[in-house]
């Protein structure tokens, strides 16, 4: 197989009423470590968008019927493929997304994990039986599926944000009209494969990948036939997909934008702190809605704290994430490179100092590995989401001064604390504002565990047992036993 060759069978085509069809239009896929072309995916049209609505309807109401135990079947079984060829979606992730090779397997590990637990779930719903309190009848609670769910994930994790949404859906018994990034498909539709081949019915899953992102969603969206949105991106698209459903009234679950605030307070183990942060930081290069992205770090161990995270920085190989043995893949595309350019650039001109750690390859969207001192809380690197290698550390004082600054932010996400005792590090997590709090820990996802998070970084939660909640309705049925 050569460096760029996608796995044997990858498909291409629109997916969509159990058919992978050719569409009039194609858009082009590039490897952002060589920047050279992939491959063409079918490139969607408005109608096209709507006739995989029309699949998704019109299989709705059999699967919907579907006992759970069967649907259960299905995931489980798509969990049992997706583990046995791990290394190919691995595979595709890193040709399209760039990332590690590492970072890479992790994700496809761990996007496999959401079938095993909603395979679980399924059959776990519970509905509710009790008398009123005045007597006069018994109060059922049940749940029922919504219908056709609509489905938006962005390119940084394009296996894990896909079986995310689409393992609890299907759990539910919805239907699903997915749309992955433009500049990560491939992923998506390999996913879609293996549901089709784990047994799942003709138009439960539509995959629609498409140049005309806003033109495809604003027509799925004000079709009456679709029932929900989940949504994970920017918070500035999810306000402007927020407008279009309030039209509606439709119920939508959003996993948006995150500034993770990183404290290493007074007493900290600076040693455990640095691993941490090689996690919490590195993974993915940054470009994650996770990462820790400003580093609050006490006055007593920030020149520790800074020479050690500086030296194992310095320690990473950077490179194609195909060659096993890089630490840093590329970012998606030169235009993200360039992104994170410019807040470095800016950092600069507010009297910041970036230094940069490792020597990134010259072609290809690659950046080295930054760490930022003399940072002010509140200039740009600490009020804009970097998404990559870059660590702007501010020098804190106390507890209090450190959560004051975590919490001044409009994003709640998740924040990251090292505070020396696990007493401590629980009665500062209560204070943060943040949906999602790792104690001691670099990493906080889990399949098992409610993610999303509060203020602007979203609505509803994704995982655990909240999960499959986003795509079921309860329903009250009112009877005089």
């Amino acid at each position: 197989m050569t460096t760029d060759a996608l796995p044997t069978g990858a498909p291409t085509g629109l997916f969509i009423g159990g058919s992978w069809l050719t569409s009039a239009a194609h858009l082009e896929v590039i490897n952002p470590a060589s920047l050279t072309a992939l491959a063409q995916v079918g490139d969607a049209s408005v109608d096209e968008g709507l006739s995989a609505v029309s699949a998704a309807h019109d299989a709705f109401g059999a699967w919907a019927a579907t006992p759970a135990r069967q649907r259960s079947e299905v995931l489980r079984r798509a969990f049992e493929i997706m583990t046995a060829e791990v290394e190919d979606c691995a595979r595709l992730i890193v040709l399209e997304n760039g990332k590690a090779w590492r970072d890479a397997l992790g994700e496809a590990t761990y996007a496999a994990e959401f079938f095993r637990w909603f395979a679980e779930e399924a059959v776990r719903v519970e509905g509710g039986f009790r008398p009123s309190p005045a007597g006069d009848k018994t109060i059922i609670t049940t749940y029922q599926p919504m219908g056709v769910a609509y489905m938006i994930t962005p390119w940084n994790f394009p296996a894990a944000m896909a079986t995310r949404k689409l393992a609890p859906a299907l759990a539910a018994g919805c239907t699903a009209v997915l749309k992955p990034a433009a500049e990560t498909p491939l992923t998506a539709l390999w996913v879609a494969g293996v549901l089709q081949r784990a047994g799942v019915p003709d138009g439960v899953v539509n995959v629609v990948t498409t140049s005309q992102a806003g033109a495809v969603s604003s027509a799925i969206l004000a079709d009456d036939r679709v029932a929900t949105l989940s949504f994970t991106g920017s918070t500035f698209v999810g306000k402007l997909l927020l407008e279009q459903t309030a039209q509606r009234v439709l119920p939508s679950s959003m996993e948006l934008g995150g500034n993770a605030p990183f404290l290493v307070l007074e007493g900290a183990d600076v040693s455990a702190a640095v691993e941490g942060a090689m996690i919490a930081k590195m993974r993915n290069g940054g470009a994650a809605c996770t990462a820790a992205n400003r580093f609050y770090v006490h006055e007593s161990v920030v020149e520790d704290f800074t020479a050690a995270l500086t030296a194992a920085l310095r320690g990473l190989k950077i490179g194609p994430g195909i060659d096993r043995n890089n630490d840093l893949g590329a970012m998606v595309s030169v235009v993200e490179r360039d992104k994170i350019v410019s807040l470095l650039d800016a950092a600069r001109d507010e009297g910041a100092t970036p230094q940069e750690v490792a020597e990134a390859p010259a072609t290809g969207a690659f950046i080295a590995p930054h760490v930022v001192s003399g940072v002010e809380h509140g200039s740009t690197l600490t009020r804009n989401e970097i998404f990559g290698p870059i660590v702007p550390i501010v020098s804190i004082t106390s507890d209090d001064e450190a959560i004051a600054m975590a919490n001044d932010t409009e994003y709640g996400l998740i924040s990251y604390v090292y505070a020396g005792d696990k007493g401590r590090g629980i009665s500062v997590a209560r204070r943060l504002q943040s949906g999602m709090v790792a104690i001691d820990r670099g990493l906080a996802s889990d399949p098992a565990a409610p993610f999303g998070g509060m203020k602007e970084s979203g609505l509803g939660r994704e995982g655990g047992f909240a999960g499959i909640h986003e795509f079921l309705e309860p329903q009250y049925l009112a009877v005089d036993l």
